[in-house]
């Protein structure tokens, strides 16, 4: 009994040192033109990032639906080159594993366009000081691993340090269950939550305004 005791233990041990082996480290940049390749290669991990380049949020339904993949992707990158930078890239072991975009809510001309947004939101609209978390990607791979959190977290820290005053999200609350990926491109409540955020209305069912308030 006494060596198959101590022969548990020993896996245990074994078993917890693999774990630790896999704690992947995750860092965030801003997305930069010098990060153009590591963008490109947090978006085209799986799910709809490849074909959408995170356009969906600046354009209109008509102006959207009049692009391509090939023009989405060369806007994002005129908008990256053009600064200041509308996102932040996530790493983990130094290779770029994900994507948010955050930026003030006049430079993502769907926003003030998005009805039950326009009806939820109390904030004036052209208010650059209001800043919106509009979309996140995660590579299928490093999926599970807590990177929007930390995109998240990153993303507070540099609206905040580029003087926003408020910022909105739009998350997906899932009520605890499993939807597929490309439906929480928005975020989910629990991670906006954990991130200080406070739900301020339900614009529809599955469906809140959150804000942070970066002036107290």
């Amino acid at each position: 009994m006494r060596e198959r005791s101590a022969n548990r233990d020993a896996l245990r041990v074994s078993e917890a040192r693999r774990s630790v082996a896999r704690m992947a480290t995750i860092t965030t940049e801003v997305a930069t033109t010098a990060r153009w390749d590591d963008v490109q290669h947090a978006l085209t991990g799986g799910g709809d990032g490849a074909s959408c380049q995170c356009i969906w949020p600046v354009l209109s339904n008509k102006d959207w639906n009049a692009t391509t993949k090939e023009q989405r992707t060369e806007m994002l990158r005129e908008e990256i080159d053009a600064g200041p930078p509308p996102g932040i890239v996530a790493y983990v072991d130094g290779e770029a594993a994900g994507w948010i975009r955050i930026s003030p809510r006049t430079a993502q001309a769907r926003v003030p366009r998005t009805r039950i947004i326009a009806a939820a939101s109390t904030e004036p609209f052209d208010d650059d000081s209001v800043w919106a978390v509009t979309c996140f990607v995660v590579r299928r791979e490093h999926r599970g691993q807590g990177i929007n959190r930390a995109l998240l977290h990153a993303a507070v820290d540099y609206a905040k340090a580029s003087g926003a005053r408020l910022i909105e999200g739009y998350p997906v609350d899932t009520g605890g269950e499993k939807m597929r990926t490309n439906d929480l491109f928005h975020g989910t409540l629990g991670t906006f939550q954990a991130a200080g955020f406070e739900k301020k209305t339900e614009m529809k069912p599955g469906r809140a305004l959150v804000t942070l308030d970066l002036a107290r």
